[in-house]
């Protein structure tokens, strides 16, 4: 299963409310960030780890699949595109 695939198929509920509480941690730290305001060095450092970790979050939630409700018809379309390549004349 490539990458695509996996973000295209579909997400456990944990990974569903840990990829929203990721992708808010990235809105409020990414704000900050670039706040107009002369900000504290301490809060701006903290805010741009925040922005790294809410972006590592949010996409490893989101390739995250639940295999229980993929489709037979999506499993077997895997299989057979996995199938493809195996050798042909009896010999493996």
């Amino acid at each position: 299963m490539n990458v695509v695939e996996r973000a295209k198929a579909p997400t456990p509920k944990f990974f569903k409310v840990l990829r929203s509480i990721g992708l808010a941690l990235l809105a409020i730290s990414g704000t900050i960030v670039a706040a107009p305001v002369a900000l504290p060095a301490v809060i701006v450092s903290t805010a741009g780890y925040l922005v790294v970790a809410g972006g590592i979050i949010s996409a490893i939630s989101q390739i995250t699949v639940d295999e229980a409700a993929l489709d037979d018809e999506v499993i077997l379309k895997r299989l057979q595109k996995e199938n493809e390549n195996l050798a042909r004349d009896g010999n493996e």
